[in-house]
């Protein structure tokens, strides 16, 4: 794919050389970072990247504007509709009509599914979906996989358990099919009944990919033969029913004593922000690299959009 001028709305915008390439610019970004970050501070010295968060967000919007400073380039937008004028009824189409006259991209967080597409086709500018809704966020895969592939040395040969709420988790939905990409994976999913992955996605990933999936309510068995285990948040903003919600939030709760279960070298992802679903008492353990994960959003941030603009860099 031709990077210059395109949205990602979602992983399955990619490629597997398409993840690839960012991935290897994300490294080759997180090295001039820790050698010379003044190299890259006037890389988009020229552009304005406009940051539209309809919904709350702490790692992804502070790790975007983060990204766009570290490459010289200005950030304008919002955190919540309030103070602009979508809360005196402008609509979705109007408020991103007006920002791409001040901007050169978008990035966009929504609660509704399908509007990061829908304000790229509008607007005519590139558009990085930071998450619509229970659908899409391709970013939160790609720093995924980085952090994967910088703990593990490969993207192949892994079995990884995805636990927790694995229906409105946009998070895994993104993940588990930008992982049958590679080969040899092997994906468990661990969820109560009333949270599993979505049925069309099961399907779609068994029959693309060939890969082995395994659904379980069962925990301990699965973080056996885990060498990643990516856990998830029971999503209390996703739940039409509160009293289900109340129900089911601490079904899984990975600790000291669930970890000494694992093998050695298994490692705990997470997206964050987590509640209840990981003890505090093993964040200091070397398996545990959910902020490391949240850290490694920058330089994936930068890849992505240095690519998007079409430079090139040097280090």
């Amino acid at each position: 794919m031709v990077f210059k001028g395109r949205s990602i709305i979602s992983i399955r915008d990619l490629s597997k050389p398409d993840i690839l390439k960012i991935l290897k610019r994300a490294k080759q970004i997180e090295q001039l970072i820790s050698k010379d970050p003044s190299k890259l501070l006037t890389l988009a010295e020229d552009k304005v990247i406009a940051s539209l968060f309809f919904e709350p967000s702490t790692r992804t919007r502070l790790s975007f504007e983060t990204a766009i400073n570290r490459l010289g380039a200005k950030v304008i937008g919002f955190s919540g509709t309030e103070g602009t004028s979508v809360k005196k009824g402008e609509t979705l189409k109007d408020t991103a009509l007006t920002i791409a006259q001040y901007a050169d991209m978008i990035v966009m967080r929504h609660p509704l599914e399908g509007s990061a597409r829908y304000v790229a086709e509008v607007t005519g500018i590139p558009v990085i979906n930071g998450g619509d809704g229970a659908n899409q966020h391709p970013t939160q895969t790609l720093l995924d996989l980085y952090t994967i592939l910088k703990n593990k040395g490969d993207l192949s040969g892994l079995t990884i358990t995805m636990v927790g709420d694995l229906k409105y988790g946009r998070t895994v939905h993104s993940l588990a099919y930008a992982l049958s990409l590679f080969d040899n994976i092997n994906l468990i999913f661990v969820s109560p009944d009333e949270l599993k992955m979505p049925a069309y996605l099961v399907d779609e990933i068994r029959e693309k990919s060939g890969i082995k999936i395994t659904e379980t309510s069962e925990i301990s068995d699965a973080v056996l033969k885990s060498d990643i285990i990516y856990v998830t948040r029971i999503q209390k903003e996703r739940f039409p029913d509160p009293e289900e919600y109340h129900r089911l939030k601490t079904t899984y709760v990975i600790d000291k004593e669930l970890m000494s279960m694992v093998k050695q070298d298994t490692i705990i992802m997470h997206p964050l922000p987590r509640v209840d679903e990981i003890s505090t008492d093993i964040d200091s353990l070397d398996n545990a690299v959910y902020f490391n994960q949240a850290g490694l959003g920058v330089p994936v941030r930068m890849a992505l959009i240095s690519l998007l603009f079409g430079y090139g860099i040097s280090y």
